[in-house]
């Protein structure tokens, strides 16, 4: 069943037709992807299955004026694949227990995905959805949105130019505190699914930001660890997810990390911190101040990168909107991974790859995510030993 609310407009520039499974009233996430799918123009959201029931999904849907609204996502991937006029791309942004069945039904009806983290529930279920976007030749990406700030890719670039050297230590940390209180008792949507393993899956805190770390720390090194040793605690009573994480990493090439996330840390609102360290030099940023980047080479004064400036890299510069001064943050980077999204899902309309200097998170990350994850809750099951940690 579609409900047609007219016609998309055409434009000259052919924007990307995108369609959103969850997003509807209540939620957070959803409208950020809206935000940052249109900061460049790039996107236009033209249909939805918006919320868990078909009132609700529907009723959100005529609240943002989408083109057609469905009332489950089945519906919408069938129909709308069957439409000459059908989305070419779908945001998954619903709680993470619906993630794998969305991503499965999209790419089943040869739709691209891109998906909130972490990708699903179970690492088996992700590597399920890399085989089947990889059999079905679609793009698969994955939200981590941290991957799209300019002073990130400064970062990533200097690390693999070798300014840093050898990596030899790897600290990230994500830390707040809106959940020091049971505040899902009180019926909080976002903290309710989030405090659920049947619908945020095994991992709390751990899946929920201890992935953006995790990613962050991976996509700036370019490296993964092969060992963890995790911690998994929950602080607050009743609680039937881990609440804060603590976890020591084993790096192939000798290297060694620290991983702490936490969601009951007072004074803490979303203190995301990389701090990278090579026998050369060393690399800080934090996400609240996503504009500066601090690099200390060894025996010298450490110094203060800007974004929007002269000491900026090309890979920052390109991905930068504003001159130096006017800060960017937490939506243009969003909005930088989804064009860069958008620049492969351009490409494959003519039947090429991106373009070489393209990078945003794909399924690839959001198996490492999840092989993460499992890592971690076996190695605290199992009294914080060491463990494997297989993608």
């Amino acid at each position: 069943m579609t409900i047609e609310a007219g016609t998309p407009q055409g434009t000259a520039r052919r924007r990307i037709r995108l369609g959103m499974v969850g997003g509807g009233e209540g939620a957070f996430i959803g409208a950020v992807h809206r935000i940052a799918a249109r900061i460049d123009d790039h996107y236009e959201l033209v249909a939805g299955a918006l919320s868990s029931t078909p009132e609700k999904s529907l009723r959100s849907a005529a609240a943002l004026g989408l083109a057609r609204a469905y009332p489950d996502y089945r519906s919408m991937a069938r129909e709308e694949a069957a439409r000459p006029d059908g989305i070419e791309a779908v945001a998954i942004v619903t709680p993470n227990d619906q993630h794998a069945p969305a991503a499965q039904a999209f790419l089943e009806a040869g739709i691209h995905v891109i998906c909130d983290k972490p990708v699903t529930t179970t690492l088996a279920d992700a590597q399920r959805l890399s085989a089947l976007a990889q059999s079905r030749g679609r793009l698969f990406a994955v939200t981590y949105n941290y991957s799209g700030y300019p002073m990130v890719r400064h970062a990533r670039r200097m690390v693999r130019e070798g300014a840093l050297g050898s990596i030899r230590l790897v600290q990230v940390e994500y830390v707040q505190d809106w959940l020091t209180e049971p505040l899902e008792a009180t019926g909080q949507k976002q903290a309710a699914w989030r405090t659920d393993p049947k619908r945020s899956g095994a991992g709390g805190c751990v899946g929920d930001i201890g992935t953006h770390a995790y990613q962050l720390a991976g996509f700036v090194t370019g490296l993964q660890p092969t060992q963890l040793c995790a911690e998994l605690s929950t602080f607050v009573p009743g609680r039937a997810l881990d609440d804060n994480v603590q976890v020591m990493l084993r790096y192939a090439n000798g290297a060694r990390g620290l991983l702490w996330a936490s969601q009951v840390a007072p004074g803490n609102e979303n203190g995301l911190r990389l701090r990278v360290y090579g026998d050369k030099g060393g690399l800080e940023w934090r996400q609240e101040h996503p504009n500066q980047l601090h690099w200390s080479p060894f025996g010298q004064p450490t110094q203060t990168i800007a974004r929007g400036t002269g000491a900026a890299n090309g890979d920052a510069a390109r991905v930068t909107r504003l001159p130096s001064g006017h800060p960017e943050g937490y939506l243009e980077g969003f909005a930088t991974v989804y064009s860069e999204i958008a620049q492969a899902l351009h490409a494959a309309r003519e039947g090429k790859a991106a373009p070489a200097d393209v990078v945003f998170p794909t399924i690839a990350d959001g198996v490492h995510g999840m092989a993460f994850i499992e890592a971690a809750v076996r190695s605290a099951t199992e009294g914080a030993r060491w463990v494997e940690v297989r993608a």
